[in-house]
Order: C-alpha cells, then structure tokens, then sequence
C-alpha cells in the first residue's frame, strides 16, 4: 500500500565552491525548493546548499532530521513518520548522490518496505565522473569504498585488486580519507605493475577540478603534485 508522502533522493553540489545551478538541472533545484522537510547527513552543510539554493522559505522554518554513519536502525521509523502521514521528504547527501555510499540507503530501503514512493532525482555522482574521465573500463567496475587505512593491509589489499582487475578486466573504484591520499597514491606506484593504468580524479567540478589518467611507469617517471587534503576518486585497472 503506497503512502501519500513520497521521498525525493536530492543530488547535492560536489563542491562549495560553484553555484548549485552549475551541476543541477532546473528541474532538481526546483523540487529542492518546493520541500520543507529533509533528511541530511549534516545539518550545517545541508543549510549551506539550501540556502545557496535559494530556498524560499527562512532556513529555521525547514525541518532538518538527521541521518548519519552513527545513526541507528532503530530510528528510521521516525524518519519515516512524515512520510507516511502523507509528507513528502527529501533526502539529501552531504555531496554527491543520496544512498551512493551514504548512509541514505537505509531510509530508503524501509521506504520501500513500507510501500512509500521513492523519487530519484538527476544529479552529479563523484564516482561515475571519475569514471568517464578515466578513459579506464567502463562497462565493467567495482566500487570499493575506503581501502584499510594502515599501510600493511592497504598495500595488501591493493595487490589483491590490481589482479582482480587483470582477471576480471575490470576498472576498480575507491576513495580515501582526503590526509591520507597522498600515502595511498604512494603505496599505489610502490605496489601496482608499470603498465597497470591509474586514474585519480581530485575536486570534481570544482575550478580547481584536476583529473589525471596514465600508465603506473609514467606516473612513476612523471610524478605529479601532491593531491594533498582535496576529495579525490581512485581508479586502477591492469
């Protein structure tokens, strides 16, 4: 039995630093602006692109309800209420796509559970960006999310997925906390074959966007920049 409210997924801007009308449809930013009810993953930045939004109405008249890495099954049904006392909800990330590695999925998930409409909206994901600047393979991926973040089981791991990659012939997806990128690009040149393609894609969208796609030698013999501190997308194929 369907609700009367219906749950919009909101794309977010990617980066602060370009207007929500440069990665969003018209369509999306309208339907942003027609809701007073939303389900953020930080309440700080989600204010910060409503009001870049031009929502219409004052910021402390919206209902924001949180839902996080820290939030509990046990308190999605009150997420839920709205929804199903015939409210429509927006979801909305804290960049990037709602539920895409996010902890929107499980809203979503009792949604459909409950038999609410769920509405996924147009917008720009990280991931499948980086993606199609890679020149990498497309029409075989895996994204993998963080990668262990102490460097024995990082470089393991990268090993193990440079030869799923070959074996599969597969492009391999993953993220970093933004402080330790430039110890994972490193431990990338020190594990991975020379002619095994590395793509990192750093600040998508951005001016400062920075996109970089080459064989593991020429990244060797060329170094780049450091990423520093900046969201970058990992991708690995061999």
């Amino acid at each position: 039995m369907s609700a009367g409210g219906r749950l919009y997924l909101l794309p977010a801007w990617l980066s602060e630093t370009v207007p929500p009308e440069a990665v969003l449809p018209a369509a999306v930013l309208e339907r942003v602006r027609s809701l007073d009810r939303f389900v953020v993953e930080d309440e700080r930045s989600a204010r910060r692109f409503l009001a870049a939004c031009r929502h219409p109405k004052p910021l402390r008249e919206l209902a924001l309800a949180a839902l996080d890495e820290h939030t509990r099954r046990e308190a999605i049904p009150e997420l839920l209420a709205p929804l199903l006392a015939g409210r429509d909800v927006g979801l909305l990330s804290e960049a990037g796509l709602p539920a895409v590695a996010d902890p929107g999925a499980l809203l979503v998930a009792a949604a459909h559970e409950r038999g609410i409409p769920v509405a996924p909206l147009v917008g720009p994901s990280s991931i499948m960006l980086a993606l199609m600047a890679s020149g990498l393979e497309g029409q075989r991926f895996r994204f993998l999310g963080y990668l262990p973040p102490q460097a024995t089981g990082r470089r393991a791991r990268l090993a193990l997925l440079e030869r799923e990659a070959r074996r599969a012939d597969e492009t391999q997806i993953f993220i970093e906390t933004p402080y330790r990128n430039d110890a994972l690009l490193a431990d990338i040149l020190a594990v991975c074959g020379g002619e095994t393609r590395l793509a990192v894609a750093a600040e998508l969208t951005a001016p400062s966007e920075w996109i970089r796609a080459d064989r593991i030698d020429a990244w060797r013999s060329r170094p780049s920049p450091p990423i520093g501190k900046r969201p970058a997308i990992f991708l690995l194929h061999a």
